[in-house]
């Protein structure tokens, strides 16, 4: 089995979006995922799941520049992450297809880990 990170990348829009849902609404988006991390977890393939807060700095270059962001500069935000085994990228793909984040044509970024214990 290999080690898969899916990164969740939304447009501002999005990440606005979620903060005029209702209750009931901001619930049922939750039942959503829930149910698409609980499958995944079903199957024993899920490692590590979370969403970042829409805050943090950034630090850049030799001097270690702090910066309010990364919002300042872009356009997409990662909004999340989530680590998983799959027998291969075509299996980590299939398994990111169910993610809620595809109905507001979001992007979720898959991505191999490597193994440095077997290089």
């Amino acid at each position: 089995m290999e080690k898969f990170m899916l990164i969740f990348r939304n447009v501002m829009e999005v990440e606005s979006m979620y903060e005029n849902f209702s209750p009931e609404d901001m619930q049922a988006e939750l039942q959503k995922w829930n149910t698409w991390i609980g499958g995944i977890a079903a199957q024993g393939k899920l490692i590590a799941t979370d969403a970042l807060l829409p805050t943090g700095k950034i630090v850049k270059g030799l001097n270690h520049v702090v910066t309010d962001g990364p919002y300042t500069e872009a356009k997409e935000i990662v909004s999340g992450y989530l680590l998983l085994t799959a027998e291969s990228i075509e299996e980590a793909i299939e398994l990111s297809k169910g993610c809620p984040m595809y109905e507001y044509e979001s992007i979720v970024e898959v991505r191999p880990i490597q193994n440095f214990e077997e290089s």
